[in-house]
């Protein structure tokens, strides 16, 4: 009897995830499903390839062995689908996925288009929400994949840069920084600040790049966060303080002279968007399209 890829990609998911059930809905399949699967698979090798007895599930020493050759079927699978996508001419069906508040509300709108064009019988529904929101979506809710603003350490999910970023200081027009091209970091560390709320990749970005430079959360004159890109750049128009956003995010307000991007010396908010994806689940053909388009466009917002 030859042997079934599809059944090692079983395995692998069921090894990844830790649970029949879990894998189950990572492979949109029923549980029975899966099992009978797995239970194929150990019938071909003659041997128990899990231990269904504790309250984990475990593998068998023919498992732990097993599962790097599993790892490999599945990597050469993902692989193969990556090499072919870009011969796919005729792509139909949904796409579900989420993106994170930059990315969904200001960079895909912009590449969304011509994708579209280019390939007008595919549907896209794209959800909203912050970074680690999507993480968690991935990890527990068996969400496909997600574009976010920030890398995680999450063991669940797989993390791809594809895309890059920068963030800047944003001030109002009527501001002193806004007749200036970039001020000083003890500058901006005085001033009251209107940041992204906690667990937004804007935020983390922030945090993470100004902890290299000695400079703590706390210290900062946080006046007020929000939970999205449009809520703070009404707050720094209005005055309540400044900002540090991406560069894609105030590109309407720069242009009318709403909103002023600044420079700080010595100091650089560059950032990656990521695709992130579980580690035991292949991505869509669709998303796969996707990603490589996105991969092959400048990376500098125009």
């Amino acid at each position: 009897m030859s042997l079934n890829i599809h059944q090692l990609h079983i395995f692998y998911t069921v090894a990844e995830r830790g649970s029949f059930s879990a894998a189950a809905q990572t492979l949109h399949m029923t549980q029975p499903a899966v099992t009978m699967q797995i239970q194929a698979l150990e019938e071909r090798f003659g041997v128990k390839l899990l231990h269904r007895s504790t309250k984990k599930l475990e593998l068998t020493e023919a498992g732990h062995c097993l599962l790097p050759q599993a790892r490999k079927a599945f990597d050469l699978m993902k692989e193969t689908d990556f090499l072919m996508a870009k011969y796919v001419e005729n792509l139909k069906g949904r796409l579900n996925f989420a993106a994170s508040l930059t990315i969904g509300e200001y960079v895909l709108p912009r590449l969304l288009g011509s994708f579209l064009k280019r390939y007008p019988e595919v549907l896209v529904s794209m959800q909203v929400m912050n970074t680690s929101d999507i993480v968690e979506a991935i990890a527990n809710q068996g969400l496909a994949f997600g574009l976010v603003e920030a890398s995680t350490d999450d063991e669940s999910v797989v993390t791809e840069p594809v895309m890059n970023d920068e963030l800047m200081l944003i001030v109002p027009s009527s501001h002193p920084f806004a007749s200036r091209e970039e001020v000083a970091l003890k500058e901006l560390i005085a001033e009251p600040l209107v940041l992204r709320e906690r667990g937004s990749g804007t935020r983390q970005v922030l945090v993470e790049e100004l902890a290299r430079r000695g400079v703590r959360e706390e210290s900062l004159r946080i006046v007020s966060d929000f939970g999205s890109n449009g809520a703070v750049k009404s707050a720094v128009q209005a005055g309540l303080g400044l900002s540090v956003l991406s560069v894609w995010s105030i590109k309407n307000e720069a242009a009318l002279g709403l909103l002023k991007p600044v420079r700080i010396q010595g100091v650089t908010f560059q950032r990656q968007f990521y695709a992130v994806r579980s580690k035991s689940s292949d991505l869509p053909m669709q998303a796969e399209v996707l990603l490589d388009y996105i991969r092959g466009l400048s990376n500098e917002p125009s």
